[in-house]
């Protein structure tokens, strides 16, 4: 009989690590100046097109230094720093300023999103956009999508990341590669969204369905 290993202890009413995080993602890692510079010099670089190696040139430092400095691996002396600058033709303090604090956050009342409607094939196909990001190599696009009654059905829907569905109303055989799912109120999908995708049978209409899309941002 296999030996029962002890359970761990619970962690104490108010102890500051039960309210870290809700779920399996880990903790917020803390910022230090380093990767606010590093992430500060990326952006601005990719705003304005240029590739590590282009950057690097125009600075006057290697590749591998550039690198390092957009992960926050080393800390840049000040010449090093007003050469970047320089390439970048932006004032030194620009750097810094993605230092102060900030976390990114939306907020949309209801029925405020921003509707897109979807036309040709897709007739019927209501999205409305709940939230975006401003920031971050992650982008979530949180969608209420209705299908009313003139709504028909398509199922090539691809793109990048990943792709969650929360049935609020309605009935819809729902294609994903080769399967479809039949999905009630309740129920939920989620996916690989470079597959082909999309609804394949209207059971009960008008539906509404959460659908959030996560991707990478240089996956645009």
């Amino acid at each position: 009989m296999a030996e029962r290993k002890p359970k761990a202890a619970p962690a104490e009413s108010g102890d500051p690590a039960e309210y870290i995080t809700g779920s399996g993602a880990p903790a917020a890692r803390a910022g230090t100046l380093e990767d606010a510079l590093g992430v500060q010099v990326r952006s601005i670089r990719r705003q304005l097109d240029l590739t590590v190696s282009d950057l690097a040139g125009a600075a006057g430092i290697s590749v591998g230094m550039l690198s390092k400095i957009e992960n926050g691996q080393i800390s840049p002396s000040l010449a090093t720093l007003q050469a970047i600058s320089k390439a970048l033709n932006v004032p030194i303090t620009t750097l810094f300023s993605a230092f102060e604090e900030r976390r990114d956050c939306s907020f949309v009342r209801s029925g405020q999103g921003v509707v897109i409607e979807r036309r040709g094939t897709k007739v019927g196909h209501q999205y409305e956009l709940l939230g975006h990001g401003l920031g971050g190599d992650i982008v979530v696009e949180p969608y209420l999508i209705t299908l009313t009654e003139e709504a028909v059905p398509y199922t090539e829907f691809r793109h990048a990341g990943v792709e969650f569905i929360y049935m609020l109303s309605g009935e819809v055989m729902y294609r994903h590669a080769d399967r479809a799912y039949h999905l009630r109120p309740g129920d939920s999908l989620m996916f690989d969204s470079g597959a082909a995708h999309g609804p394949e049978e209207l059971i009960v209409r008008p539906m509404t369905y959460l659908s959030v899309i996560v991707y990478a941002r240089d996956a645009r």
